[in-house]
């Protein structure tokens, strides 16, 4: 055998280039990023531009698929570089390979309807009763003799109450 290597050509362990460390990496951060972004613009109780709105909307559309594929692209470009890398190095790939897992999975489901969904079963109490601070804001109805007040604080967070008053449906939104 010729040379300093003990291995034949196709039994030595090579490094991988950094090509390949690079695309993985960049992968990532757009799957982490497809869902990430989105969920951190669209939060209640903050303010939402219009611009960032559009933004986080385009993104959410293209996420199931975008996340797919960078899934799998990172799948791959993991199972090439694990045979070569050192320990800390497969500890971040798996660590990455989990926050990409999470973030295809979280990419198709609407977790916006977690944070925003209707009350059930509204309870309300008469005005005297009511432990509302003086400055509270709050949304009136009043149909016929019967009317309500519903809190601005509690409205911006669910967006929606299914309510009766004076016998008619009605559906309150904020």
């Amino acid at each position: 055998m010729t040379g300093s290597s003990l291995y034949p050509p196709t039994l030595r362990r090579e490094r991988p280039s950094s090509w390949l460390w690079t695309t993985y990496f960049l992968c990532s951060v757009i799957a982490i990023a497809l869902f990430f972004i989105p969920a951190f613009i669209i939060r209640p109780f903050r303010h939402q531009a219009p611009r960032a709105l559009l933004l986080a909307m385009t993104l959410r559309q293209h996420a199931p698929l975008g996340t797919l594929a960078a899934a799998v692209v990172c799948f791959v470009l993991a199972l090439a570089l694990w045979r070569s890398a050192s320990r800390w190095h497969k500890s971040l790939l798996a660590l990455t390979l989990l926050v990409v897992t999470f973030s295809a999975v979280m990419a198709r489901l609407n977790y916006f309807e977690w944070m925003f969904h209707p009350i059930e079963g509204p309870q309300f109490l008469a005005q005297g009763n009511s432990k509302l601070d003086a400055k509270e804001m709050v949304m009136g109805v009043r149909l016929g003799s019967d009317a309500r007040a519903y809190p601005i604080s509690q409205m911006a967070y669910h967006h929606v109450l299914n309510d009766v008053v004076a016998g008619v449906p009605i559906a309150v939104t904020y």
